[in-house]
């Protein structure tokens, strides 16, 4: 039997064209790079356990709410007032207590990708990994930079996913229809103009990989650009 390091830490993101993983373990980190579904079943990675497993789903239809105005039972009715929604589109919640918020959203996948995944990756005590939205990860993990300018993209299946703050102060999460990295490097650069913040002197994060050409374009404008 494979003794089970406690220490291992597999993060997942899953969208319409497939996933990808990223696992942490003894100080070092192993990426996959994009992976069509089908490969789920003969990905050894993916057939182990490990003592934190997040599934991360690209969910661009979402929505932030302050905790106070959010019922459990509107949450279709919100969600539908900024986002078009068809009947078969579930739409379920998270909260995001740091921001004293409610993250509403629609799964775009219908929960098959996701939950065969959850399935297969389980943690070492048995669990079951909750399938979560991006935007729910990418709000967790911006408290963590240390800019005060904290600037988190991913960008997805023509989808820009963009969370903005200064200092503890969230000033931005939202998502943006981009069919190529030109237009999302579009709304990247119109919401900091809207926000009044430098990009000369700021560093953008992206949770999702970028290509030598994309980074690079970032650059020209970017103090810094860092991948997550």
């Amino acid at each position: 039997m494979t003794m089970i390091d406690k220490k291992d830490r597999i993060s997942i993101q899953v969208g319409l064209s497939g996933y990808s993983f990223k696992i942490q373990a003894d100080g070092a980190e192993h990426s996959s790079g994009w992976m069509g579904a089908e490969r789920v079943f003969n990905t050894s990675e993916l057939h182990r356990k490990y003592s934190v497993v997040e599934i991360s789903v690209f969910a661009p239809k979402c929505a932030l709410v302050p905790s106070q105005f959010h019922l459990p039972e509107n949450s279709r009715n919100m969600l539908a007032e900024v986002v078009h929604l068809s009947d078969e589109e579930p739409v379920d919640y998270v909260e995001i207590p740091q921001y004293a918020a409610v993250l509403l959203y629609s799964n775009p996948l219908h929960a098959t990708l996701p939950k065969v995944i959850s399935e297969t990756v389980r943690c070492f005590d048995g669990s079951k990994s909750q399938p979560l939205p991006e935007m729910y990860y990418m709000l967790d993990q911006l408290s963590s930079l240390q800019e005060y300018n904290k600037i988190l993209a991913s960008y997805m299946d023509g989808c820009l996913y963009l969370v903005i703050a200064q200092g503890r102060t969230l000033l931005l999460c939202n998502t943006y229809q981009a069919p190529d990295f030109t237009t999302a490097e579009y709304f990247i650069f119109l919401a900091m103009r809207k926000l009044q913040l430098n990009p000369e002197v700021s560093t953008i994060f992206f949770r999702t990989p970028l290509n030598e050409d994309q980074e690079m374009s970032l650059y020209r404008y970017f103090k810094n650009v860092e991948s997550l």
